[in-house]
């Protein structure tokens, strides 16, 4: 069969359970990752055909997204900030969101003429440290993670994209102190609320791990706020903090902050507008 015909038939498949779009950029993502061909490649060589075992295992794809599995799931990789990784059941699937705030924290932090020491709580696939570790050449990061199988995918992470990460297997909730200082903690720490849950999709609720999304109801801000208190302990000086957060709680994340004494508490919006991130400095005129 052609390539550009199973592509009607791959559509006509899906499109009942998923927008057109989405299914045009699962196809694309597929005929990467199995083929190594891109758009273009297609319509430039329309008589590209596939063999038969090929074709099973197009259908094969096909029938777990029709369980709403993700794509990056069934395929077992992702891209993120233009890196390869491997992604599981263990591991969230890394956002764009999320792509912006690294992208933040290097443009912040490029121009240190000095080793800079970076520590990321809850690293999960490990997409935030290694993508600082390939970008900051002056980096030298720490992961943190509950789960040891997480840390598992994010050190064999490290290894694909080249880099050096000292992964920890440590319950931050259980963490009175990080052992030493670091010039950027960051985080992107389970903050989607029980209540939220009508909002999340089927395919994110039955498959990723609710010990990376969500928090208690009563408690939302738990992990921002133990996370603060290591700041103020394990920070340096000049030293930043940087958060993903819940969009509904960007006022309350400040006001926590504040309140423990943070200055230059800045929220920041993500490219849809919605609140998304902050970052923070000690106020080194208050005890530290």
């Amino acid at each position: 069969m052609l390539f550009k015909e199973y592509r009607s038939v791959f559509v006509e498949q899906l499109s009942p359970l998923y927008d057109e779009k989405e299914v045009e950029s699962f196809f694309y993502i597929v005929l990467e990752c199995f083929h190594q061909l891109k758009r273009i490649d297609l319509a430039l060589n329309p008589d590209l055909e596939m063999d038969s075992l090929q074709l099973l295992r197009w259908e094969s794809v096909v029938i777990e997204l029709k369980k709403q599995k993700p794509i990056q799931y069934i395929l077992g990789e992702t891209e993120f900030y233009g890196l390869s990784f491997l992604v599981n059941e263990n591991t969230l699937i890394p956002r764009p969101e999320t792509e912006e705030l690294v992208d933040l924290i290097i443009k912040e932090n490029q121009n240190q003429s000095s080793e800079i020491k970076i520590i990321d709580i809850g690293t999960g696939s490990g997409c935030i440290a290694i993508s600082l570790a390939k970008n900051l050449p002056n980096a030298r990061v720490s992961a943190i993670d509950v789960s040891e199988k997480a840390l598992l995918t994010a050190t064999k992470n490290a290894e694909i994209n080249q880099v050096k990460v000292n992964f920890i297997l440590k319950n931050i909730l259980e963490t009175d102190d990080l052992a030493e200082q670091f010039d950027v903690i960051v985080s992107n720490p389970p903050y989607v609320r029980m209540l939220e849950k009508a909002e999340i999709k089927a395919n994110v609720l039955e498959y990723e791990p609710h010990l990376a999304l969500f928090v208690d109801d009563n408690d939302a801000l738990l992990f921002y706020r133990k996370i603060a208190q290591l700041a103020q302990k394990n920070l340096t000086q000049k030293g930043k903090l940087y958060f993903e957060i819940n969009q509904y709680l960007g006022k309350e994340t400040v006001g926590l902050l504040e309140n423990l004494g943070f200055k230059n508490v800045r929220l920041i919006q993500d490219v849809y507008g919605n609140d998304r991130m902050i970052s923070c400095e000690l106020n080194t005129e208050t005890e530290h």
